[in-house]
């Protein structure tokens, strides 16, 4: 495996929700439309906004904390439920591979990625 980069982020999930509270153009500027509507109907919804802002960060981390916008990763879920993610712009996509790990308590939300080469 060769091995770009590594990243890792812990959040609190309350300090997120102040902010999407207190700031509600934080939502729009970080967040895809795809995944506030997946926070949004998941019942405890800041826990899902807290661990997507998580491995944001995470990968920005790894993808050496430039380049590419937080609203730019876009966190999913694959069929089978596990997280995966999309870069947006740059053809990093062609580039990279992203495996990227989340989870969260009640308080916290933690995301580690890595970023592999292709080829």
């Amino acid at each position: 495996m060769n091995i770009k980069g590594i990243g890792i982020d812990i959040v609190e999930i309350e300090r997120v929700k102040k902010l999407i509270g207190s700031n509600p153009k934080f939502l729009k500027r970080v967040f895809s439309d795809g995944e506030i509507a997946y926070c949004r109907k998941k019942k405890k919804k800041w826990q899902h906004f807290a661990v997507r802002f998580a491995a944001k960060e995470a990968v920005w981390k790894a993808l050496g904390k430039g380049g590419v916008a937080l609203k730019n990763i876009e966190v999913r879920n694959r069929r089978n439920g596990s997280p995966e993610v999309r870069i947006k712009g740059k053809n990093l996509n062609n580039r990279y591979n992203v495996f990227i790990s989340l989870t969260h308590s009640s308080n916290q939300a933690v995301a580690c990625a890595i970023i592999n080469g292709k080829g």
